[in-house]
């Protein structure tokens, strides 16, 4: 169970006043992509630490708060590299990637659960499969609650954010860093958001002939696409947030098609690690129906989404002096 000692010194090194410098409040369009990152980042490791004791404490919400607010995090990262690749991202992602391991295992756990109660009723034979699923899930539970108190946990909070801070992808001199740097967020984001766009565009008009391993990465595509616009979005002019929220639409139906088919493979191979379930565990996650209607809704989302007119530079709220 949780620490509340342990949760607050995480918390604490994770904002240490005397490195932590003043930054706007909101994004703009002429802001430096230095500062964007930092804001933005910011952002999403406080609120991976907001949801430290609930998870703890065995909150499913928490827990599905803290992995959106984690992949948040990981997409920034992407969505400003180069500019932060320096010497240790690398150790900076693998940590961040450990530990969306150690919530993904629960997670996946909670979602399967769900699942069986919704379709089973009060059969004396699911509620017997329920207590395993029970079981594991209290087992990694147990598991997570020890990473989330763990030293390495406390490590990982205090690089992350001393890196997003200070690391040495802020102060190196040649031109290329300095440039990058001092780039507009508009004009990064701009050509990143393009850039995205027509990768997942084209992955996804073979989307029904993907094999479920590919079928995936065109889902984290479409997360990184998704998150990246969430994240952008105090940049939006008021008379173009209808397009914002339009294109957003069709990216999140497509991503609940693609994510409940990810639950349905994930729930199939946890169901086999079940002591004692038997065969019926994990035929439930086997629906050909159900897989062939969700396609089709992830495919013509993503037809919408590639009639829509993409964003454009006008699409933000103009600013003629750049931000540093």
């Amino acid at each position: 169970m949780s620490r509340p000692s342990t949760s607050s010194t995480a918390t604490t090194h994770a904002k240490p006043a005397a490195r932590r410098s003043a930054l706007p409040a909101r994004l703009s369009p002429g802001m430096a992509c230095d500062t964007a990152f930092r804001i933005i980042a910011r952002r999403h490791l406080d609120a991976v630490l907001a949801q430290h004791d609930g998870t703890c404490r065995g909150d499913p919400d928490a827990l599905h708060q803290i992995r959106v607010a984690l992949t948040h995090l990981r997409t920034a990262i992407r969505f400003f590299s180069p500019m932060v690749d320096d010497a240790l991202r690398p150790n900076v992602w693998a940590e961040l990637k450990w530990l969306n391991g150690q919530l993904g295992m629960v997670r996946d756990l909670d979602v399967a659960i769900e699942r069986v109660v919704a379709e089973s009723g009060d059969e004396l034979a699911v509620i017997a499969e329920l207590q395993h699923w029970d079981e594991k899930r209290a087992e990694s539970h147990r598991l997570l609650s020890r990473a989330l108190q763990s030293a390495r946990y406390r490590r990982l909070v205090e690089q992350t954010s001393t890196w997003i801070d200070s690391g040495p992808w802020s102060t190196r001199r040649s031109k290329e860093a300095i440039r990058l740097r001092r780039r507009t967020l508009a004009d990064h984001a701009m050509e990143r958001l393009t850039e995205w766009e027509t990768t997942l565009l084209k992955k996804a008009r073979k989307l029904r002939k993907l094999d479920a391993e590919k079928r995936h990465k065109v889902r984290l595509l479409n997360k990184r696409m998704t998150y990246s616009i969430e994240s952008l979005q105090d940049l939006f002019a008021e008379e173009t947030l209808t397009k914002q929220k339009s294109i957003l639409k069709q990216l999140r139906k497509a991503q609940r098609s693609l994510g409940q088919l990810n639950d349905d493979a994930r729930g199939q191979a946890l169901a086999a690690s079940l002591n004692g379930a038997g065969i019926e565990a994990g035929n439930r996650f086997l629906n050909r129906k159900r897989k062939k209607k969700l396609l089709r809704t992830a495919a013509a989302a993503y037809r919408k989404l590639d009639k829509a007119k993409p964003f454009r530079s006008s699409d933000l709220t103009p600013n003629s002096e750049p931000e540093v």
